[in-house]
């Protein structure tokens, strides 16, 4: 079974210069078990958007306590974006493609 999204679980972000970051859900907008549901009559599972917080990569963004933490809201689920960047999955998840941009 799939490990449950719920405020305090671990995910991993993939920030908009396609790194990785091991984050923590800090709000969940939709269903957190979407997982559990079948899908819908056009094939969406509804996976929710998150807020999440994360250590910043940024080595300049210190202070006494130590390294800053960033946060992103309304992230989407891997599933949901082309670009492959700003985007949340389980640690069970594939990392997503970087998109191609057509001009």
């Amino acid at each position: 079974m799939f490990e449950k999204l719920e405020v305090g679980s671990q995910v991993i972000y993939t920030d908009k210069h396609f790194v990785d970051r091991v984050a923590l859900v800090t709000a969940i907008w939709g269903s957190p078990d979407w997982r559990d549901h079948c899908p819908d009559a056009m094939g969406q599972m509804h996976v929710p958007c998150i807020n999440l917080v994360y250590v910043s990569g940024d080595s300049a963004k210190d202070d006494p306590y130590g390294r800053q933490l960033e946060r992103d809201t309304s992230v989407v689920h891997a599933s949901s974006q082309p670009a492959g960047g700003s985007c949340w999955r389980m640690a069970d998840e594939p990392r997503p493609p970087m998109g191609v941009v057509e001009k």
